[in-house]
């Protein structure tokens, strides 16, 4: 039970990675707000765990302060932001429209950086904090993605920066940058390619050392590792979680 009394809050918790996520921290002992853009997913996922949701628009800076507001309010405390929200928006750069660029930014730079910047505020009065953003081995570079791989990109460099403006605070920040994942997200790119999913989970497959793509479970073992008080002396670092170097 390493997080009991811990109060934790994930967004885009009602799917995916930070579905898992939360279910990881709350089977750890955690109290976890699941917060989405909508409210039905968020409350399926923290319903179970007997946690809080909380419908917000991470791009939205009244939305983002009402929800760390209200979870520090309901819970007491905030010790854990897993910033998970975020969409993908592909295509070639020739063919990629203004709104492709501002919504895949916006969601995934713009809505960590509020997050965080809400967050900090009851993590430094308390003296702790952990903070995991999530990246993806697509900062390295990919095609048809030059929106998302900027955004992730620039999260591990938001990282790196905030942990050494919080590091004297005790807060800890750092990024997860997952290779192939199962999610939706995967399935709306085998859409959008054409391939059937599961011949698109094999051809990835073929390309990772380990032979098998990742699960949400995979990740959110790292970012509970992250989260811990194992990892207290690790901050401003990107973890690859891709099943290979």
């Amino acid at each position: 039970m390493r997080f009991q009394d811990r109060v934790v809050l994930v967004t885009g918790g009602g799917r995916g990675i930070g579905a898992a996520t939360a279910e990881r921290f709350a089977e750890e002992g955690a109290r976890v707000v699941v917060s989405d853009m909508d409210v039905g997913p968020a409350e399926e996922v923290a319903r179970p765990l007997k946690g809080l949701a909380i419908a917000c628009d991470v791009t939205d800076r009244g939305q983002v302060e009402s929800m760390v507001e209200r979870t520090v309010k309901e819970l007491g405390r905030l010790d854990v932001l897993v910033c998970c929200a975020g969409i993908i928006r592909d295509n070639m750069l020739f063919k990629m429209t203004d709104d492709d660029w501002d919504l895949v930014i916006d969601t995934h730079l713009k809505g960590t950086f509020l997050s965080a910047r809400a967050a900090q505020r009851p993590m430094v009065e308390q003296k702790y904090g952990k903070m995991v953003f999530l990246s993806s081995t697509s900062a390295l570079g990919n095609r048809g993605q030059t929106n998302y791989s900027t955004a992730k990109a620039g999260l591990q460099g938001m990282a790196r920066t905030l942990a050494i403006e919080l590091g004297p605070f005790n807060v800890n920040v750092n990024s997860v940058a997952p290779g192939f994942v199962e999610t939706r997200m995967t399935r709306a790119t085998a859409e959008r390619m054409g391939v059937d999913f599961e011949a698109f989970k094999i051809g990835a497959a073929s390309q990772i050392p380990l032979r098998r793509v990742g699960q949400p479970e995979d990740i959110a073992s790292v970012i509970a590792f992250l989260c811990s008080e194992e990892s207290s002396f690790i901050s401003g670092q990107t973890i690859y979680v891709r099943g290979g170097p």
